[in-house]
């Protein structure tokens, strides 16, 4: 075993970030027998200085954290203070002075991850950045090594826990969306401020990174569709029991049918409860691969958290550590394909429409007439009146999202629709 130990810089020193140093003092002896060479803890970047940090010697704590990454000693940086600045502008600073990186910065992947891919390689250094995706759940490294020879048709799966958590409470309980909420902040499964994550963020900025890897092209958040879930219902969980499914908020990355284009897509979407995805509770993660060769792969377990993401740092740190040994760098940026990325008004799936109409005669048969028009076909069709008052719940077969919408307008126009109480994508069939 090499003695001169590999030093790391870390940037960040929050919940990931004190668990990848408590990690990394206690399995020392692992970790130098797994790489070949100790591995040091060099520095540590922070914001406070006076906070105490246990197990960590005071005179390893820095707030300079771009004269840290500058030092020239450094082997590989660790980022994980999250954001686009400075985060970015440290990372680009560490590939200028020899340092490879390990990230799990999703926000920035998601929006600068080409930029980033291509100051690593100039530098002949590494990006790693399992713990950006699904916190421990090995994701990144299947997808673009073990699945490398294989074509990815589609990724469809659960990435955000705390959205999980809020959808599986209102299954189970029948409470409404703002009671899981609470119950979700008060557990500290949601931040102060949720927006990121009920809005569909975050997703968004993981399902970018996961379309990229499959689909070897080049996909950034702004092509991704996003629609998040704080309008979903107790009434929508109602129906979707009704129909044999549950309301989960999925990231969906797939080929089209004829393989000439990609989509990418965040939103909540009704699905069987036969499918895998069904069947993942509270806070926990699940991605769903479907490729040509492999066939059908499921990965799941905690999608966030200190330790859960650390894990999957130090992974990444074991493997980047051992390519510095070894004078190689592990596999860059793949986007050869460049496939165009379509909009969401050429996504095809299903759909569950609720209808508020008037109770009269005649109402379906005007209602149908608009989705024939459209060329969206009608699989089920449920009316409920009582009163002058009616609900229409209509589930439709396969269609365009844009037909679809030009169907829902049209429907807005009747004179016997009072209102389009939801429109539910049906998925996972």
């Amino acid at each position: 075993m090499r003695t001169r130990p590999l030093k790391v810089a870390l940037l960040g020193c929050g919940v990931v970030g004190s668990e990848v140093a408590r990690i990394m003092t206690t399995h020392a002896d692992d970790l130098a027998a797994r790489i070949g060479a100790p591995v040091e803890l060099a520095g540590v970047a922070v914001r406070r200085p006076s906070k105490v940090r246990e197990g960590i010697p005071a005179e390893l704590v820095t707030t300079d954290a771009t004269a840290l990454v500058k030092r020239g000693d450094i082997d590989v940086v660790v980022e994980v203070i999250g954001g686009i600045e400075p985060a970015r502008s440290l990372i680009t600073t560490a590939f200028e002075y020899g340092a490879s990186v390990v990230s799990a910065n999703k926000a920035l992947l998601a929006q600068d991850g080409a930029a980033l891919h291509a100051a690593a390689e100039d530098h002949d250094a590494d990006l790693y950045y399992e713990a950006a995706v699904a916190g421990a759940i090995p994701l990144i490294r299947p997808l673009r090594e073990s699945l490398a020879g294989d074509k990815v048709n589609r990724v469809l799966g659960i990435v955000n826990g705390t959205t999980n958590f809020i959808l599986d409470k209102m299954d189970s309980t029948g409470a409404g969306y703002q009671e899981a909420l609470d119950e979700a902040t008060a557990l500290g499964y949601a931040e102060a401020d949720p927006t990121a994550d009920v809005e569909g963020f975050d997703a968004a900025a993981k399902a970018a990174i996961l379309a990229g890897i499959a689909f070897h092209t080049r996909v950034r958040l702004d092509d991704v569709y996003r629609e998040g879930m704080t309008e979903v219902t107790a009434a929508d969980f109602a129906s979707a029991k009704e129909m044999g499914c549950t309301i989960k908020l999925l990231a969906i990355c797939e080929r089209a049918e004829d393989g000439a284009s990609v989509t990418a897509r965040v939103h909540p979407a009704m699905i069987p409860l036969t499918h895998p995805l069904a069947s993942v509770r509270g806070a926990y993660n699940a991605v769903f691969v479907e490729s040509d060769a492999s066939g059908q792969l499921m990965f799941y377990g905690p999608g966030a958290g200190g330790a859960p993401t650390a894990s999957a740092v130090l992974g990444d740190l074991v493997a980047v550590c051992r390519n510095r040994l070894n004078g190689a760098t592990g596999p860059g940026e793949s986007a050869y394909a460049a496939l165009p990325v379509s909009g969401m008004g050429d996504v095809v799936t299903r759909y569950h429409i609720s209808l508020d109409v008037a109770d009269k005669p005649g109402v379906l048969a005007q209602v149908a007439t608009v989705f024939a028009e459209h060329g969206v076909s009608i699989d089920t069709v449920r009316q409920q009146g009582k009163d002058g008052e009616a609900s229409l719940v209509v589930v439709t077969h396969r269609a365009s999202d844009a037909a679809l919408s030009g169907t829902v307008e049209a429907l807005r126009k009747l004179d016997t629709v009072r209102g389009v109480a939801s429109i539910m994508r049906v998925e996972g069939e």
